[in-house]
């Protein structure tokens, strides 16, 4: 059992406040016109990587700090001077002030992702081998075949779960969001075949101790065959052997995502409320 307390919610949401970073100083080099940016708050920071994408979110603050108003107000503008939404990630372990704050502030609460863990030993180095499901790790030059598959099957939705409650972006958002992503420190993707026909994909960012499964995704035909299975084992795997000592991933609550996760050992560690707050032109 992992104990689930501030300090491992504090290790964890620094560490995926860090790959947002990464993602919008991604999207500032690569496209300057899209008028990125990454602002800190608190421990953590507010991610704008352009419109629409996937990745602006404001993540990592609260668990152990107070967050002044002026301070997310500052951020509020930044959002809404690009016609965007505000939409702030905050761990149900946070101070309560905090949770406070944004709703004194107007912020709609909109779902609930759930935030699972996996102690890695070094068994998990050595995963079964499968008969039919290939699994291999893809370089740049896969990386269109890579993004098409993900962004199937995340159109496709397996229904399961309470949902996010928060829309799918466009397909230019989500393609220019995963593009970023592959170019964070210590990413790697992976798509699965039977045969020669691409079946699902996901991603790992293995970084400071910690293997983060993301990104997963089964085209709606080849599922309910294991292959999202095939796709974790060989993560947790290669996570082991970069050094890492904790997986995590994120699922919604109650999802098949979230049930596979927990047949193959995953806990739920802590939550987080998944707050909104629109511009005031759009109301």
């Amino acid at each position: 059992m992992i104990l689930a307390d501030i300090e491992l919610a504090r290790r964890i949401d620094s560490f995926e406040a860090r790959g947002s970073k990464s993602i919008g100083e991604t999207a500032m080099r690569r496209n300057p016109e899209a008028r990125a940016f990454v602002l800190p708050v608190g421990r953590g920071f507010a991610v704008y990587s352009g419109p629409d994408s996937p990745a602006n979110k404001v993540i990592g603050m609260g668990l152990d700090e107070e967050i002044a108003s002026a301070a997310l107000e500052e951020i509020e503008r930044a959002y809404f001077a690009q016609g965007s939404a505000v939409q702030a990630e905050v761990a149900t372990l946070a101070r309560p002030s905090v949770h406070a704050l944004f709703t004194e502030r107007g912020y709609v609460l909109q779902g609930f992702e759930n935030v699972l863990g996996r102690l890695l030993t070094d068994a998990d180095a050595h995963p079964p081998a499968t008969e039919e499901i290939r699994i291999d790790e893809v370089g740049e030059n896969a990386l269109t075949a890579w993004i098409e598959v993900l962004i199937t099957g995340f159109e496709n939705p397996d229904q399961t779960g309470a949902g996010s409650g928060i829309p799918l972006p466009p397909r230019q958002a989500i393609e220019d969001a995963f593009g970023q992503f592959a170019g964070t420190p210590g990413f790697r993707a992976y798509l699965a075949r039977l045969g020669d026909v691409h079946t699902g994909g996901a991603g790992l960012r293995a970084d400071e101790g910690i293997g983060q499964l993301c990104g997963a995704a089964t085209l709606p035909v080849f599922r309910r065959r294991g292959i999202q299975s095939a796709l974790l084992l060989r993560r947790l795997c290669d996570a082991r052997r970069a050094g890492c000592d904790l997986a995590i991933m994120t699922a919604q609550p109650g999802s098949k995502s979230h049930f596979n996760a927990q047949r193959q050992g995953f806990e739920l560690l802590y939550a987080r409320a998944l707050l909104v707050k629109i511009p005031p032109a759009a109301k």
